[in-house]
């Protein structure tokens, strides 16, 4: 039969497992060539990327949201599709893609791409994961504004090749030196954006008992203010 011929089809998530999905954006660096993004951040890029996550968020009801760059982190315990990588790799790859494209509301070059791998995790190893990434944000901007501001000083050429022999803090202090504080710079281009459910308390009034009543609904809230990550921020969350 010519189902054996798909070979991958039977390969599942364990049963009652978490898993982290992470998307990129293929060929980002060019897109932003291309679109003439702003350096070193682009507000609306960045608008778009956090109501893809939103839509992602509505659709696959994950616990935790983590997106920086063209970089989006899922991190699920209500594993879809039966738990076929196959399926969750495929479909949320291009829901990601549609839902980004739809937002932009621009014309693109060419079609956009994300493309989506399954990373199976346990509890204990989710703030090291989270943490890993994050720091890479920090890396991201640390070298996003010192990268933006050798090129305005030298050919693009040559500002890479200053770049590439400098350290985090080499970088850090040639900025604060000219200027540039990054402890001024926004949270969220320092330590990424988060997408998760927080409550929000509900005052009400019972009219059976003429009292007013409390409760709580959830709701997706949008952090552009994260902490440094710690386990007691995941803790938080489950």
């Amino acid at each position: 039969m010519m189902k054996e011929y798909e070979v991958y089809s039977d390969l599942r998530v364990p049963v009652n497992s978490k898993i982290i999905i992470r998307l990129d954006g293929r060929s980002f660096h060019s897109f932003a060539k291309k679109m003439e993004l702003e350096k070193p951040y682009d507000e609306n890029f960045y608008n778009v990327m956090v109501e893809a996550c939103k839509d992602l968020f509505e659709e696959f009801s994950p616990i935790f949201i983590y997106a920086f760059s063209d970089e989006i982190n899922m991190l699920l315990d209500k594993i879809p599709f039966k738990g076929r990588f196959e399926k969750i790799n495929s479909v949320i790859a291009s829901f990601t893609s549609s839902s980004f494209t739809l937002h932009y509301n621009a014309e693109f070059p060419k079609p956009v791409a994300f493309d989506s791998r399954i990373i199976p995790i346990n509890d204990s190893d989710i703030y090291d994961y989270f943490k890993w990434r994050q720091d890479e944000a920090w890396r991201n901007c640390v070298n996003g504004y010192g990268i933006h501001f050798l090129k305005s000083k030298y050919s693009s050429g040559r500002a890479n090749e200053i770049i590439n022999g400098l350290t985090l803090s080499d970088i850090h202090e040639l900025l604060f030196e000219n200027g540039i504080n990054l402890n001024d710079v926004d949270i969220w281009k320092k330590r990424g954006i988060g997408v998760y459910r927080k409550n929000k308390k509900v005052i009400g009034f019972n009219k059976k008992e003429s009292k007013e009543q409390v409760s709580y609904r959830s709701f997706i809230h949008v952090d552009y203010n994260l902490p440094i990550f710690s386990e007691g921020f995941f803790n938080e969350l489950f």
